[in-house]
């Protein structure tokens, strides 16, 4: 027998109360008549037994009521028996995932790894199988079935404990949903022997925010399977970041003068104040002043350095960060790209507050990529030119019959032309391009000037404005525009209407190329479109998306992507990593996959150097800790029967004591014999009184 409460069970001790009482002996109450005392000398009573108990009834019935009593507030149950499992340790399946990613080379995140994982290995020394898998952006094995099942139990941990010796967390980003796949998958694969009953799958991590784990959403867990989270504990917490903004994140294009970094700190760093600088070439020292920063807890500052002027890569260091692991980026010289463009309208340079005075100074010097101007006015065009016109083309007039149907020409082989009908005479060039010279069109009023209303930010010259941050063309109005009804063209696609519904910009592909039909102008009479915030990056989304410029990003590369390596001949083409080997390429290769490090590799062999900056990914930046309600909440089967410390164990016992003494109730059955022995005893106490009080009466007769 168990007791849910036994402290009450000192209430015992009451029953000395009762033995006490019976062992005081009454002074008697009764009074005899008698003369004067006076002349009788004083003499005390003498003792000649000692005190004894009277009434052993009596006194059995009190201690026993006062037992039981104490015996029922005490709660007591007969706790159930263990229910012996039909399968032991023997028929386990276990696979032991543990995080390899950069977060973990945080100080002191990998000893923990290591004897978290250790300490896992010798809890299931004696189980059937038992694989070890390290994961970041890919899932390795450390340990797999095979090996865990040729060792004998007594070698199994050193055998673990070998490996994890050489084992060391890489610098790639955090992949976990798809390492939890994977690792599932390979505790559902068909063994050897029987079948386990009990398949474990144990993740040893830091668990932090940017572990990428939206695809276990759509992922169906197998059944049978239960998750063991480990938590791998980072003293001390908190962590600042360092992350190289490139063309991509941002709506604003990068110069080749400038470089924009984010630095970010966590919520639960202790930490605000780092600088940020251009380190020296040998890595002693900032080359001239750092930039300081001040970062609160769980927020982000974007700084803008200038490139210092020193050929190869560059490195940016944070200081003020105890965990050195994200304090660096790496910056590639960006190879300069030249664009050609040609404008044909009828204004000039030197006519202010016309489009192609606001088109040039959209691409100032010193940015990139460098653009070559070719201006020709509608009538110098010639069809030569407008035949060769086969990257972008800027229209803001209407054009002669010859030389439009020459720019067709350029158009079919694969050109670009961006073509502002702001006029009936425009519209009309523009039906003589796409083949359609019946285009129709008619001039718009508007009262308060129109609105772009519906846009397709899937589009590429959208796609730099879908963040939310940049999405807002509500304060774009257009005081001028034609009506045109584009739905004699079939293959014609509305890439931004106006809040009338009318098309406000539309794309007619066209052989190779395409034509970009914008039915309003650009000049502050005809719009506000050169004079928001939307009017250069969507001009460098055009740039790019016509072919004029390859498309390249600035630190664009993340360790473990592949690097594309040029179109060059040789056979003794060799990339230098961070680390200065070098590792031979096969010829003809075409890209490089060995990016295993952060830093500059280079390209050996060939007749001009070619290299490239390799970044960590910044998510891996993200270390606060994810909730275990977070992975539970996309489905993922976390076990609730394993306790992670002594304390848990022991809230678990007692729930299991309280549940077992809530469905047997014994103390209902012991107060029910207390009160059965009070009423005895009632009796018991009446019967002896009477008895005394008439052995009382017989004495005095």
């Amino acid at each position: 027998m168990s007791f849910l409460t036994p402290l009450f069970l000192l209430g015992g001790l009451a029953i000395a109360g009762p033995i006490l009482f019976h062992l005081i002996r009454r002074a008697t109450k009764d009074r005899t008549a008698f003369s004067s005392l006076l002349f009788l000398k004083p003499t005390p009573p003498r003792l000649n037994r000692r005190s004894r108990i009277e009434n052993w009834l009596l006194l059995a019935l009190r201690c026993l009521a006062l037992g039981l009593l104490a015996l029922g507030f005490a709660r007591p149950f007969l706790p159930k028996a263990k229910a012996i499992l039909p399968s032991s340790k023997q028929s386990q399946r276990i696979v032991l995932l543990l995080d390899g990613s950069a977060s973990l080379q945080r100080p002191g995140a990998t000893e923990a790894a290591r004897s978290q994982t250790l300490a896992q290995v010798r809890q299931f020394s004696d189980a059937q199988e038992l694989a070890v898998l390290t994961f970041d952006r890919s899932s390795r094995t450390l340990v797999s079935y095979a090996d865990w099942k040729a060792t004998p139990p007594s070698d199994r941990a050193a055998l673990v404990e070998g490996r994890l010796n050489d084992w060391k967390p890489g610098w790639s980003g955090t992949q976990m949903a798809t390492a939890l796949m994977g690792a599932a998958e390979t505790l559902m694969e068909t063994g050897t022997g029987a079948e386990p009953q009990i398949r474990q799958l144990v993740l040893i991590s830091d668990f932090q925010e940017g572990s990428h784990l939206e695809s276990l959403q759509s992922y169906e867990w197998p059944k049978g399977v239960e998750l063991v989270l480990n938590p791998v504990v980072v003293r001390p917490p908190g962590n600042a970041g360092l992350q190289l903004i490139t063309e991509e994140n941002s709506a604003t294009p990068a110069s080749n003068a400038v470089v924009r970094v984010r630095v970010s700190n966590t919520a639960d760093h202790t930490r605000d104040q780092f600088e940020v600088g251009w380190l020296r070439p040998d890595g002693n020292g900032f080359q001239g002043a750092p930039t300081k920063a001040y970062v609160p807890a769980g927020q982000s500052r974007t700084l803008v350095l200038p490139l210092p002027e020193v050929p190869g890569v560059q490195r940016l260091q944070l200081t003020g960060d105890p965990a050195l692991f994200d304090n660096t980026v790496y910056v590639a010289p960006v190879p300069v790209t030249r664009a050609r463009v040609l404008y044909v309208g009828a204004d000039d340079t030197a006519t202010p507050r016309q489009p192609q005075f606001f088109l040039r100074r959209a691409f100032p010097e010193g940015t990139r990529p460098v653009i070559d101007w070719t201006a020709r006015k509608p009538d110098e065009l010639t069809p030569a030119e407008a035949a060769a016109a086969n990257g972008l083309t800027v229209v803001t007039a209407p054009l002669p019959a010859t030389t439009t149907r020459a720019l067709r020409t350029g158009v079919d082989a694969g050109g670009t032309v961006l073509f502002l009908a702001g006029s009936p005479e425009a519209v009309a060039s523009v039906g003589e391009l796409v083949g359609t010279p019946t285009l129709a069109s008619q001039k718009a009023s508007a009262a308060g000037g129109a609105l772009l209303g519906e846009i397709d930010f899937r589009h590429p010259l959208f796609a730099p404005f879908a963040d939310p941050r940049f999405s807002d063309f509500t304060k774009i109005r257009l005081w001028k525009h034609q009506q045109v009804d584009f739905t004699s063209l079939t293959n014609a696609r509305v890439l931004a209407r106006l809040d009338s519904g009318d098309p406000g910009l539309v794309e007619i592909p066209l052989g190779r190329g395409r034509v970009i039909v914008m039915p309003w102008g650009w000049t502050p009479e005809d719009s506000q479109w050169v004079l928001s915030t939307k009017f250069v990056p969507f001009l460098y989304a055009l740039l790019e998306y016509s072919g004029a410029v390859p498309t390249a990003t600035v630190g664009s590369y993340q360790v473990g992507d592949d690097l594309p390596l040029p179109d060059l001949l040789g056979n003794n083409l060799r990339m230098q990593l961070p680390d200065g080997t070098e590792v031979a390429l096969t010829p003809g290769a075409t890209n490089f996959s060995g990016t295993s490090l952060p830093g500059s590799y280079r390209l050996l062999g060939s007749s001009s150097p070619v290299l490239w900056a390799v970044n960590l990914e910044p998510s891996e930046s993200r270390t606060l800790p994810t909730a275990a309600d977070d992975l539970e909440r996309l489905g993922a089967p976390l076990a609730r029967d394993i306790p992670a410390t002594a304390d848990t164990q022991a809230r678990n016992e007692h729930l299991k004591a309280a549940e077992a003494e809530g469905q047997q109730k014994l103390w209902r059955w012991i107060l029910g014999a207390t009160f059965l022995i009070l009423i005895l005893e009632s009796v018991a106490a009446g019967w002896s009184a009477r008895k005394n009080q008439s052995k009382l009466q017989e004495a005095t007769a």
